[in-house]
């Protein structure tokens, strides 16, 4: 348990205050009083936040070698963030997640929405995958493993901590199995439809959940149509389009690993017969479709981040204008055709610029549909917009 009068106290420097006054969950190390003592204090560290008046601010975690040198998790300054306080917090979560969704997967945390900064944690039945990306969150994992028990008692727990986000924060990258079997994969369930996923081994926390409403959009306008899922991973957009009756759905991605996955998932809904399975790189498969003539009425593309860091931007964004280009012509006049960023360096107005491009270089037109971000087990903090990543569109095109 931690005692709030106990903690040291960390001053915002003059001029520097009115931002996190108003409601911003990050300190930058830019805004902070760095004296000897705060250089000196632990990576993850709990600290009181003070204006330079002395007036307090709340209780935040703090990581002096970090860019984000504090992260805000207790307006009260008196709070005791003990196990009582997480589990508080886990409950919370718990209950409008429950409120949102019919079974239990989903995104059970995401960060500083849920008052948890830097820590994902997702939710497959019993089974959770954890993510922790901050200093603060390794702090307080004591607090969180006994909250988790009192209020879920899984039975399987897996660390993903191998997110590229720990190294800002001067944290190793591992992958730990905490409890449970996780060599076998678990199932899930989305709007009807049944998933296999890889815990362990998968991309990401093994699933990927704030896809869940846009790929049942796309599921109601694939009745009875021929589709493409490009960057498939483990089949998310082709089975839902398949269990609602989709004709043939070809799925993509040069993962054996995530194939396999969405092939066992296509048989757990008794669609596999109407399910292909293609390993190749999407930008050579798109290639070698339209030359051989091939048109779908639904093509989905739905890739990783092109843009992993804003080093990255002018060559991401272009990719994404040929991505768009190349799936676009393999579209039937008439057609759907759903893209995708997850590239949070990529604003919504840049993604649309290169949806523009793209359609242009295609010679392609149409409208759109859908614009839409992540499902709401994905919520957004009110002062963090950068954080809606998700970036997805669907049009019909002419």
């Amino acid at each position: 348990m931690t005692n709030s009068g106990q903690l040291p106290a960390i001053a915002l420097l003059p001029r520097h205050q009115r931002r996190v006054l108003g409601g911003h969950p990050w300190v930058f190390a830019n805004e902070i009083a760095m004296t000897a003592e705060a250089r000196a204090l632990p990576p993850g560290s709990l600290v009181r936040l003070m204006t330079d008046a002395g007036e307090a601010v709340g209780i935040a975690g703090f990581n002096p070698h970090a860019l984000i040198v504090a992260r805000m998790i207790d307006r009260n300054a008196r709070a005791a963030i003990d196990a009582a306080w997480m589990t508080a917090r886990l409950r919370r979560a718990v209950a409008l997640r429950d409120t949102l969704f019919d079974t239990p997967h989903y995104r059970l945390i995401h960060a500083e929405a849920d008052g948890l900064p830097g820590l994902v944690i997702d939710r497959y039945g019993d089974a959770l995958s954890i993510q922790m990306n901050a200093a603060l969150v390794e702090v307080l994992r004591p607090l969180l493993l006994e909250a988790i028990d009192a209020v879920l008692a899984p039975s399987v727990m897996v660390l993903r901590n191998d997110s590229t986000a720990r190294l800002l924060e001067g944290l190793k990258q591992e992958v730990t199995v905490l409890r449970g079997d996780a060599d076998r994969p678990v199932e899930l369930v989305e709007y009807g439809v049944r998933f296999v996923a890889d815990l362990a081994g998968g991309q990401k926390t093994g699933w990927f959940y704030d896809q869940r409403d846009n790929r049942h959009f796309v599921a109601q306008l694939a009745r009875g149509a021929r589709m493409l899922d490009l960057y498939s991973h483990t089949g998310g957009f082709a089975l839902p389009a398949a269990v609602a009756g989709a004709r043939s759905v070809v799925v993509v991605d040069r993962s054996a690993p995530a194939l396999a996955l969405a092939e066992r998932s296509a048989a757990l809904n008794d669609v596999a017969a109407r399910c292909s399975f293609v390993r190749a790189e999407a930008f050579a498969e798109m290639e070698r479709l339209a030359s051989a003539g091939e048109r779908f009425d639904v093509v989905v593309a739905d890739p990783p981040a092109f843009v992993k860091s804003k080093k990255d931007l002018g060559v991401g964004i272009k990719g994404y204008r040929k991505m768009i280009r190349m799936a676009a012509k393999l579209v039937t006049p008439g057609g759907y055709l759903c893209v995708a960023s997850c590239s949070h360096n990529v604003t919504p107005e840049m993604f649309e610029e290169q949806l523009q491009r793209g359609l242009a270089d295609a010679r392609r037109g149409g409208r759109i549909l859908r614009r839409a971000g992540a499902a709401p087990d994905h919520p957004l903090d009110p002062w963090l917009p950068e954080s809606a990543y998700l970036k997805a569109l669907v049009l019909q095109l002419d």
